[in-house]
């Protein structure tokens, strides 16, 4: 039996290369970005304290700054994560 080691959030993939992450699907119309700004380290652990949220069309033929359809920074990873989630449901939802 294979390993899958997919991690998800909210029933949705998020990925992770370096300081961004990727969450949502690439098949789906919109992604969220979230990119590190600033990081600090709280005992012993790095944690991020700034942190860019955009909610992107996935449309390949879209110039990247067409892409972004919304954009904020936020204080803390799970407050960016948790503000990407509300725009991608209403995204999805919208179509």
């Amino acid at each position: 039996m294979a390993d899958n080691k997919t991690l998800t959030y909210k029933g949705r993939p998020l990925m992770r290369k370096d300081n961004l992450v990727y969450y949502g699907s690439m098949a789906d119309e919109y992604i969220v970005m979230l990119q590190i700004l600033e990081t600090k380290k709280e005992h012993d652990v790095e944690t991020a304290s700034k942190v860019s949220v955009q909610l992107q069309l996935t449309d390949p033929n879209a110039k990247s700054r067409d892409r972004v359809v919304k954009k904020s920074e936020k204080d803390g990873f799970y407050t960016a994560l948790d503000l990407g989630c509300v725009w991608l449901e209403r995204a999805l939802a919208n179509k």
